[in-house]
């Protein structure tokens, strides 16, 4: 089952579109990851998830189910969300103030157990919630999205100001979420490091194509390739530099190559980084 899909989901702010026709399609039991630079509509896109914000069209289905004025918050019961910054009483110990948010959502004070334990917040349960480093207060965020139980987790940029320990926590923990509580995970970011292990929404072959890179060449015999290699073809230090193409085409050039006694010697294709597939997808340009 999806559990999230949007159609053409669309947001303007006055005459300028924040989200243009986005559809997504978020499987039951994945962690997705939700990528996109910095004003791209990303947090727009879960405040629409989450009704916080109506858009000007399109349509929304959560757990299965469109979503409309009837049904909404019985689906937002279903679903925990950490958007921007967690909302906490720092006076108040992590424990009081999941025991604040139980008894609003009438949830048993038991549940808190077990959400302390599955962000490892166990033993600072009664610390102030002011004496927790930044990390400790973004996984007491996601133990209040999980008071509940839900089946879908939406999170907002989780790891954003975290020091390199606390994002490779902040990951653990997300990445493990639907092992340990059965939740969707839909997470955004704009840091790529954190989104190399999600799953990239698009036919495989598509991403193959933008991960493609230039093509090197090196011919014991580079006055024999240059004639079948043509313009395209870059010769740097011995070495001949091609533009991206398919497998295809490159094994052709291959053939034809052998029959003109280039003598070929090593042949090398570039793989772009994810984030320059990222650049690409986005179509901006690298600096």
């Amino acid at each position: 089952m999806q559990i999230i899909e949007t159609e053409n989901l669309t947001k303007y702010y006055g005459e300028t579109p924040v989200v243009d026709g986005l559809s997504l399609s978020v499987p039951e039991g994945s962690v997705y990851g939700f990528i996109g630079p910095n004003g791209a509509g990303k947090s727009t896109t879960m405040k629409m998830l989450l009704g916080l914000v109506k858009p000007n069209s399109g349509s929304i289905r959560l757990l299965g189910k469109p979503m409309t004025p009837q049904n909404r918050l019985s689906l937002l019961r279903q679903t925990g969300s950490l958007i921007e910054s967690p909302a906490c009483y720092g006076h108040l110990t992590g424990e009081e103030n999941l025991q604040i948010l139980a008894e609003l959502k009438n949830v048993p004070e038991r549940n808190i157990d077990r959400v302390l334990e599955i962000v490892e917040l166990t033993d600072s349960r009664r610390r102030k919630v002011q004496q927790y480093s930044l990390g400790m207060r973004q996984r007491l965020g996601i133990a209040q999205a999980l008071l509940g139980n839900p089946r879908l987790l939406i999170l907002d940029e989780p790891t954003n100001g975290l020091d390199p320990s606390g994002i490779q926590q902040m990951r653990s923990l997300i990445k493990d979420m639907p092992n340990r509580c059965g939740a969707t995970v839909l997470i955004s970011s704009h840091l790529l490091g954190e989104m190399e292990q999600m799953v990239v929404q698009g036919e495989l072959d598509d991403l193959r194509k933008h991960s493609q890179g230039d093509i090197s060449l090196r011919v014991l015999h580079p006055e024999k390739a240059a004639p079948v290699l043509g313009n395209p073809a870059r010769l740097e230090r011995g070495v001949f530099h091609l533009p991206a193409m398919d497998e295809a085409r490159l094994a052709e050039l291959v053939g034809r190559l052998a029959a003109a006694q280039a003598g070929g010697v090593e042949l090398n294709r570039a793989t772009k980084t994810l984030e320059e597939i990222f650049l690409s997808l986005t179509g901006v340009d690298a600096k």
